[in-house]
């Protein structure tokens, strides 16, 4: 379906038994809401309805042309204003990667609204913060970020027909070519999940608060990007009945490479609340 919120139009594909209780699937970077492809059918058999949202920059109706319409306190007010919009009073939110950062945000600053938050992959901000500070092997994991800001990102990510991208995705195989077609031939697409990255400073995703509601955190082992010191640290920022969930042998792309552990630990936390 599409939403029309704060002036943009946002696709939203919903799934499950229209009775059940309302989850928000939000997608990271370079994918979209297919990367709940395999984890949505799961939820939906356990009674749950989904809504799947493509944020901002991945949208076609949603793509503001300025940097600054990115920083993270936009696609967080998008997520609750989509809700308005679906007569969603809260939701439990799953989120991946740039999904989970905009789950923390939402957790913090419209618990209200966050039934629970299941964070895949990225821990809150202010642990990476932390881990950036501390520990060069983190700052080295995310040393592409200063690549994805550069003004030459989309010419280094769609050369050679899109051969980074496709390395990117080597370990969820043939599934990753459907991201890599989408942002070769819509290269709008392509720019506007950069601008997440050039909204941002110092290679922080920002800083949320304390998050009060019940919350598990899914970290993988071969994780290229967070490491094990910043997923320990996320419990300092919970106050609420918190879980992490440590997957050995998965990489960053935990919804596509181990579906039915993601679903396993969501229904667990959305069932504890």
């Amino acid at each position: 379906m599409e939403i029309k919120a704060r002036g943009l139009t946002f696709d939203v594909y919903e799934g499950g038994p229209a009775d059940g209780d309302p989850v928000l699937l939000l997608h990271g970077f370079p994918q979209d809401h297919r990367e709940f492809d395999l984890l949505a059918p799961k939820l939906h058999a356990a009674g749950l309805r989904t809504y799947a949202l493509d944020q901002r920059g991945t949208s076609p109706g949603a793509r503001p042309a300025e940097v600054g319409a990115y920083h993270l306190s936009e696609p967080t007010a998008d997520a609750v204003a989509v809700l308005d919009a679906l007569g969603v009073e809260s939701a439990h939110v799953i989120g991946h990667d740039w999904g989970a950062i905009v789950g923390w945000w939402l957790a913090s600053t419209h618990p209200g609204r966050v039934r629970s938050l299941t964070a895949v992959s990225v821990p809150h901000p202010k642990a990476l913060g932390l881990a950036l500070r501390t520990r060069a092997a983190q700052r080295a994991r995310m040393a592409y970020f200063k690549v994805f800001q550069s003004p030459r990102a989309e010419r280094l990510l769609l050369a050679r027909d899109g051969a980074v991208l496709r390395g990117m995705f080597k370990p969820i195989g043939a599934r990753g070519e459907k991201y890599v077609e989408a942002m070769r031939d819509d290269p709008g697409r392509l720019t506007g999940g950069l601008n997440w990255y050039r909204a941002t400073t110092g290679g922080s995703p920002g800083s949320p608060g304390v998050i009060n509601v019940p919350t598990t955190y899914v970290w993988s082992d071969k994780d290229g990007v967070v490491t094990l010191t910043a997923a320990l640290r996320t419990a300092d920022w919970v106050e609420a009945d918190y879980q992490l969930v440590a997957m050995r042998g998965i990489s960053h792309w935990v919804p596509e490479q181990a579906a039915t552990a993601l679903a396993e630990a969501a229904i667990r936390r959305i069932r504890g609340v």
